[in-house]
């Protein structure tokens, strides 16, 4: 077999696309050359790697197994590049990083200081829900992930970098919000604002809950933990959200967080990658940041 690098790079940019066009502008070459590279690289290979279903791209098992070797080896190469350039005092490349849904209110910022710092680097950020991100990282897609619940059954590399605590809340109206403390028996009676099931917010809620053998009453479940505030804020229940996800000081504000023995629920955010992997020089360096930078978020 006689597969070129670009080959790859093209063939990688199509399993991440699923598109030839995409691919295409992926790598910058026309949808005609694009899939003459590929029907090459199929030639090559001699058995089929993909197949098009409504317009779609399907690899079949050998295509995937390509797309892994593919991507190992680019992740390699973008590796050995990133040490180049630090032996010449360079400090230039791409960083990929994928986290879960709540963490999108802290972690731009501190990727924004990092950018600052090396302003030559190329940041990738995949904000998904849990699911996403364990997907991605069974998948070996990004450098880092970022979630409070890393998965129990995968070989994975996991260090805690900062809490998370989840407050219970209640809108500013609501009876408990007058009270300077609230009893955990005095929850059953309330409707709550849940997150989806499989995130990791209702994964720790569920497990205190659980804990403490008190069966919430649950009046809606909901994917995003601004409509769960807005929700609250409306009179429709009362909630478990992370701290991070109600914003700064005056956000804050707009809801009452109820003091109560059983809470905040302790929880931590985690820097998560597979077990084993060689961290590029880039990412070895943004781990490190983001350890600096989340001592100030504490």
């Amino acid at each position: 077999m006689n597969i070129t690098f670009r080959q790859l790079r093209l063939f990688l940019a199509l399993a991440e696309t699923g598109s030839v066009s995409a691919a295409a502008r992926m790598v910058h070459v026309t949808q005609p050359t694009a899939s003459m590279g590929l029907k090459e690289i199929t030639d090559a290979i001699e058995v089929p790697l993909y197949e098009v279903v409504a317009r779609k791209v399907h690899l079949t098992q050998m295509g995937q197994e390509l797309a892994k070797t593919a991507r190992a080896i680019s992740t390699q190469w973008e590796s050995f590049e990133q040490e180049v350039h630090g032996v010449k005092g360079l400090m230039q490349g791409k960083l990929k990083v994928a986290v879960v849904s709540t963490a999108k209110y802290f972690i731009p910022r501190i990727l924004g200081a990092f950018c600052a710092k090396y302003p030559q680097i190329d940041i990738s950020l995949e904000v998904l829900n849990r699911d996403g991100v364990v997907k991605r990282l069974e998948e070996n897609l990004d450098d880092l992930y970022i979630m409070s619940q890393p998965p129990l059954h995968h070989d994975i590399d996991d260090e805690v970098f900062m809490p998370n605590p989840l407050l219970l809340i209640a809108s500013k109206e609501h009876i408990l919000a007058k009270k300077k403390t609230v009893d955990l028996t005095s929850l059953k009676s309330e409707k709550f604002i849940f997150r989806e099931k499989g995130s990791s917010t209702r994964m720790s809620t569920d497990a205190h809950f659980k804990r403490f053998k008190l069966k919430p009453n649950i009046r809606l479940e909901l994917g995003s933990n601004e409509a769960i505030k807005q929700a609250v804020i409306g009179g429709l229940g009362i909630a478990v959200l992370s701290r991070y996800s109600l914003g700064d000081k005056s956000a804050q504000e707009e809801v009452a967080i109820l003091k109560c023995k059983e809470f905040p629920i302790k929880s931590s955010w985690h820097i998560v990658s597979p077990k084993g992997k060689k961290l590029s020089p880039i990412a070895t360096i943004f781990k490190k940041h983001l350890s600096q930078q989340a001592k100030g978020w504490k």
